[in-house]
């Protein structure tokens, strides 16, 4: 079943991704930083598949190594966009969907390992509760300016979760750190949200 569900995850993420390709990515080439973010984005569906495995060491060692690869190359995607002058709507919204994806298995992960409580899903649903509500809000639909602040937030999420996931971290050190992670992302939600409402 791991394979099913690292197929069906990559499946899912390519298939939503190049259904926005044509009209969002204005050149004429996929690109060296998409390409780079599909590899990211099937180390993202490896660790998707880790969901429902069995809660061993070795499972968390894997899916730790898979998310770590993801992460390192996250800046490698948007460097390389902006080199081969290749930046467009589509690879920043790819980079930013695998993203919040990568966030939501490691805290299901960290969930179902025991590494810290079901508040740790706040980890991953919030980018999506954020989506659902520009739909009952029009004014939280309004485009974010990409910020220094919300970058670094993105990273200290990940690789809190990421020591959080750590074999050899345990609780209550590895509940510590993921609401560190947890605590980092409610602060940039809100940010975002009172922003959003002082220009609506």
């Amino acid at each position: 079943m791991f394979v099913a569900k690292v197929v069906v995850a990559y499946a899912g993420i390519m298939g939503i991704a190049l259904s926005r390709f044509r009209a969002h990515h204005p050149h004429p080439s996929f690109g060296a930083a998409n390409v780079v973010t599909t590899i990211r984005a099937a180390l993202t569906a490896i660790v998707c598949g880790c969901i429902g495995e069995s809660s061993s060491t070795a499972a968390a060692a894997g899916a730790v190594s898979a998310a770590t690869a993801a992460t390192i190359l996250d800046g490698v995607d948007g460097w390389l966009a902006r080199r081969t002058q290749m930046t467009s709507a589509f690879g920043a919204r790819f980079d930013m969907e695998v993203d919040a994806l990568l966030i939501l298995a490691l805290s299901i992960l960290a969930w179902r390992h025991d590494k810290a409580g079901a508040w740790v899903l706040a980890s991953g649903l919030l980018r999506y509760a954020f989506i659902a509500a520009g739909w009952i809000l029009p004014w939280m639909q309004r485009p974010l300016t990409p910020t220094q602040r919300a970058r670094a937030i993105c990273v200290i999420q990940i690789v809190a979760l990421l020591v959080a996931m750590l074999p050899s971290v345990q609780p209550p050190a590895s509940t510590i750190v993921a609401a560190i992670g947890v605590i980092a992302l409610v602060y940039s939600f809100a940010v975002d949200t009172l922003w959003l409402w002082q220009h609506r």
